[in-house]
């Protein structure tokens, strides 16, 4: 069922976070976590890792400095359960999710545990994961079946904060290894797709996700590939979606926080490089559909933007995508639909 959309403000954005961690976040002393559903768990590895990123979104655009406080707690949790060393996790990209979120809070708070965490681990991550098959990039996974788009646009994404946060240019030049990689391999010129992976014998999955979409986009920008930032958010604008909404993904998989990933780093595009005539409207179309279809109960709101979020159980990775787009998005309050 198709709604209305309904405009949203900076209230609602607060209001959308304050629900979902009225829901979701919980804390034990200093250490925070988010359930992985209304009933209760916890949520995995990458997932958690995202979810840090997403209340940091909250605090640059608030900067509400409550938000840095959870954000440490969360961090606190994480090493709680899965330690200093994340190496036992099979998934590069799950690591360099968490890299990312890490070096992005240190750039906000200057906590030396955020900033050694995030290196050591993408230190210990690269070296595993870079390969010369298939002419460069990182394994997906410690089987060395496939090389993804999940683990290289995050990959160059993470290397590019770390050369920011210490200034040795030998992570910038392992970022742009990883994007120039995936932009051979993986990246359509002609479209600006982005495809899923590349398997070890060298057959290209040409499947198209709207989170590989946002990293590689992310990770062009950072190093300077504007045309290609560009190629790939208008297709992601004009071919990935569909009536002009992003891809409609599950609740429970992991789609449920892809176009979150997206909104995050293409609205990051769009502000650094004076964009907005080209893409506002429609993400503010996007994060309006997402305000509309919540839960009026308590304001929660599932991925899947063009219908009412049900009632029963809901899942906080899924939910994270409608606070994210809140976050990183112009709100649309006083402006009419020429200006939108």
């Amino acid at each position: 069922m198709a709604l209305s959309a309904e405009a949203f403000t900076s209230a609602d954005a607060d209001a959308i976070f304050a629900s979902y961690n009225k829901a979701f976040y919980f804390e034990e002393g200093t250490n925070g976590y988010y359930r992985a559903t209304t009933e209760g768990g916890k949520t995995w590895f990458w997932e958690r890792a995202e979810q840090m990123e997403m209340v940091l979104d909250v605090y640059e655009r608030t900067g509400d400095r409550a938000c840095l406080t959870m954000f440490s707690n969360l961090f606190n949790g994480f090493i709680t359960d899965h330690t200093p060393n994340w190496s036992r996790n099979e998934f590069n990209d799950d690591i360099l999710w968490m890299v990312i979120a890490c070096a992005r809070g240190f750039e906000h708070t200057g906590n030396p545990a955020f900033r050694d965490a995030a290196r050591a681990n993408f230190d210990r991550c690269f070296a595993r994961a870079w390969s010369d098959d298939l002419g460069g990039g990182l394994w997906w996974k410690t089987d060395n079946r496939s090389k993804n788009a999940c683990a290289n646009g995050p990959g160059a994404i993470a290397a590019y904060l770390l050369y920011r946060i210490l200034g040795d240019t030998n992570y910038l030049d392992k970022s742009r290894r990883l994007f120039e990689w995936q932009r051979a391999t993986l990246f359509d010129a002609s479209t600006g797709a982005v495809y899923d992976h590349i398997k070890a014998d060298g057959e290209l999955d040409r499947r198209i996700f709207s989170y590989n979409q946002g990293t590689f986009i992310g990770a062009a920008h950072l190093l300077g590939y504007t045309n290609e930032a560009r190629l790939a958010a208008d297709y992601t604008m004009q071919t990935l979606s569909r009536g002009g909404l992003m891809p409609h993904y599950g609740e429970r998989g992991d789609g449920g926080g892809f176009n979150g990933i997206c909104a995050r780093w293409l609205a990051k595009f769009m502000k650094e490089r004076k964009l907005e005539n080209r893409y506002q409207s429609w993400l503010q179309r996007n994060a309006d559909a997402a305000w509309s279809v919540r839960r009026e109960s308590d304001n929660l709101s599932w991925p899947r933007w063009q219908s009412p979020t049900p009632a029963g159980i809901r899942y906080s990775w899924g939910c994270s995508s409608s606070v994210v787009i809140l976050q990183v998005c112009p709100p649309t309050e006083g402006m009419g639909n020429a200006e939108r």
